[in-house]
């Protein structure tokens, strides 16, 4: 399509007339994309142009308000791109993607780079207390200013030069990696001939991998598999030879992304010593709520030896009912599956009993919503008549206890070979008063689709993710903020994962898993001797979690622990080095494996938490200290719905969220609600 395609040919150049600016995705084509972003980048330049040659006094509506939104067009036009391409990213749309990549690192660097508008952002800045604006508008000044000064705005015309290239080579560096992950990740999956070698599976997820094998045009069952290490198969599996092949299978991918890692945490080490950063950590908590790597360090320091005594405490237990099955020495890829019988026999848990309690729609709309519409008063009405980026993306109308609309949430549930792995929402129209927009957002996941016909289950850790994901929906959905830039998920990366975290703290309330933990062909409710034992078992398996975390935290923390330097070289063996780090870090655990290996490690190395995948844990300080405020005044009640939405949710990035957190408690955020969470105290 040419410059010239017109709003009427391409309908991302225009506002969609559809309820809450959904997108008109039955309209919108592969070829629609690049001519939109090219646009929106025009219109990008002008309005920084404008800034840059304005002679005028500087103000707030003439630079900072500007920078909020200079193009509708390619906010538009971005946004549904990289939500598609994450959800439904088709070949043809991946190589969209890398000059998409270009072409924003490049306009990034013209802004964060140029000298006339940082000039006049920081006069704004000098006069934000005296020039009458309100609390938001300093707010969003601060955040410019001090995205400016870390992208390298006060740097010499020559250093800018230089960082500008180092930039788009860092962009492109991520997007390939992002991109060589999910291939090795669909390559990785597990083809298997036999049934027999499927022992153990239930009836549904035989199924789904029955399903699977057919899209691969392959006879038999496909094993696929989602990004982490552990594969749910293998707490199932019952075939020992099956369960290493799996095991293997997920801890080798990868073969190009590791020599690709190091060459990424090289380019952001020399990134660092430009801006003046002893190491790339440093540079990048700098704009978080930890602000320091020495905060982090601390974090690591409290929790790391006691997650390994609990991992080994827990080791003795497996060890010990494995060899009942003349297991002498025990592997990593019997730990799940010997994990599971520990749990069934000491905790009287199975999961697998459990499955057919957690129909995915039940749990979706009696249960996470339900628990929103109990603690906050919303309702939720699907919305057959719009439609999704995919057929298998439902859509429901969100609406406030007025009555009044508050958004759109739409959800896309099941694994396919053009979805990332992993679990995430993204915004799909931002909320802005200024702008008049209310927000649309999605939750992606990866469960595994039913045959034809059946009804889709989802494991008990699943029920979990679709609980943490809604949390985050709702962080977006509750926004009430002024300036896009500030609104919903748009607060500090190592705070952002609080409120999905706190949402989970549902999933077992006695009020709401009745309403949806029902049988799915009989109706019954889970019978309570079951969700007791799950609840005695909670700490059952911490050890192993916080461990696997930890390490794929460590590691990605140790990538950007490098020395800053203008000729920083990648590491030459990255495998070494990682299990050096891990050796350093203290967590070289015989029978854990990170949850997510240098080599796959997309969180890091794909660009969203460089040198931050340590935020769920720092984001569980304050979801653990707010599950403790939450029942020491009474519950789920809709006050304190109403006023965890009012500090917390409904705030954006308005004000850093532990002032809030203080604010709503009444305390400072302690380490030791999660540390007893977790079984370390």
């Amino acid at each position: 399509m040419s410059e010239e395609a017109t709003a009427t040919s391409n309908p991302l150049l225009e506002a969609s007339s559809l309820p809450y600016n959904l997108p008109d995705f039955a309209a919108i084509r592969d070829e629609h994309y690049l001519p939109a972003i090219e646009q929106g980048i025009r219109e990008a330049r002008e309005a920084y142009a404008s800034i840059a040659n304005d002679t005028s006094e500087p103000t707030f509506e003439n630079v900072v308000a500007v920078l909020d939104q200079p193009s509708r067009t390619l906010n538009r036009a971005a946004t549904v791109f990289y939500n598609i391409a994450s959800a439904d990213g088709t070949e043809p749309l991946l190589e969209i993607e890398s000059k998409v990549s270009e072409l924003l690192t490049e306009l990034d660097n013209e802004l964060h780079l140029n000298p006339q508008i940082f000039e006049r952002l920081n006069a704004v800045y000098e006069t934000r207390e005296e020039a009458g604006l309100d609390a938001e508008q300093v707010r969003l000044t601060e955040k410019f200013h001090q995205r400016f000064t870390l992208a390298g705005a006060a740097l010499s015309e020559e250093q800018r030069e230089e960082l500008a290239k180092l930039n788009l080579e860092i962009s492109k560096a991520q997007t390939e990696f992002s991109q060589q992950v999910t291939r090795d990740m669909n390559a990785a999956a597990l083809h298997l001939t036999s049934e027999e070698e499927l022992a153990g599976l239930s009836e549904d997820s035989k199924a789904a991998a029955a399903r699977a094998a057919k899209e691969a045009g392959r006879e038999g069952w496909l094993l696929t598999f989602i990004l982490p290490t552990n594969q749910p198969a293998l707490s199932s599996l019952t075939n020992r030879d099956v369960r290493k092949r799996l095991y293997e299978a997920s801890v080798e991918r990868g073969d190009r992304t590791w020599q690709m890692a190091a060459e990424i945490a090289a380019l952001r080490a020399r990134k660092a010593a430009m801006l003046g950063f002893e190491d790339f950590a440093s540079l990048a908590v700098a704009d978080r709520t930890a602000r320091t790597a020495a905060a982090v360090d601390e974090l690591f320091a409290k929790t790391s030896a006691p997650a390994m005594a609990n991992a080994n405490r827990e080791a003795e237990k497996i060890a010990a009912r494995a060899k009942q099955d003349g297991i002498d020495t025990l592997e990593p890829w019997d730990w799940a599956f010997y994990s599971d019988k520990v749990k069934a026999e000491e905790f009287s848990v199975d999961t697998a009993a459990l499955r057919p309690y957690f129909a995915l729609d039940r749990v979706v709309e009696d249960g996470v919503f339900y628990a929103a519409e109990r603690l906050y008063g919303i309702t939720f009405k699907r919305r057959e008549d719009l439609v999704g980026y995919h057929p298998e993306v439902k859509v429901w109308e969100v609406f406030d206890a007025s009555g009044e609309g508050l958004g759109l949430f739409l959800g896309d549930y099941f694994t396919r070979e053009t979805k990332r792995g992993g679990a995430w929402m993204n915004n799909i129209v931002d909320q802005s008063l200024a702008e008049g927009t209310k927000p649309v957002v999605v939750n992606n996941l990866n469960i595994s689709a039913p045959a034809d016909g059946d009804v889709a289950l989802v494991s008990l850790d699943e029920v979990s993710t679709l609980f943490h994901e809604f949390g985050h929906a709702l962080h977006g959905l509750f926004s009430n903020v002024a300036y896009e830039t500030l609104s919903g998920l748009s607060v500090e990366r190592d705070i952002v994962e609080y409120p999905s975290q706190v949402n989970e703290m549902w999933m077992f309330h006695p009020e709401i898993l009745p309403n949806y933990a029902k049988h799915v062909e009989t109706g019954e409710v889970v019978p309570q001797e079951l969700i007791d034992a799950v609840t005695a078992s909670q700490q059952w398996g911490e050890g192993f979690g916080t461990v696997e975390y930890l390490r794929a935290a460590a590691l990605d923390w140790a990538w950007h622990r490098l020395p800053a330097s203008l000729e920083a070289e990648p590491i030459e063996d990255p495998v070494v080095f990682e299990q050096a780090s891990l050796e350093d870090a203290g967590l070289m655990h015989p029978l854990v494996e990170s949850r997510y290996r240098t080599s796959y490690l997309n969180h890091t190395f794909s660009g969203g938490y460089a040198a931050g995948y340590y935020s769920y844990l720092w984001a569980e300080v304050f979801d653990a200290d707010t599950v403790a405020w939450y029942e020491e005044n009474g519950g789920l009640t809709r006050e304190n719905g109403d006023k965890f939405r009012a500090y917390v949710l409904s705030i954006g990035a308005t004000r850093p969220i532990p002032e809030a957190f203080k604010d709503m408690t009444g305390r400072e955020a302690q380490y030791e609600p999660l540390l007893k969470r977790r079984g370390l105290i």
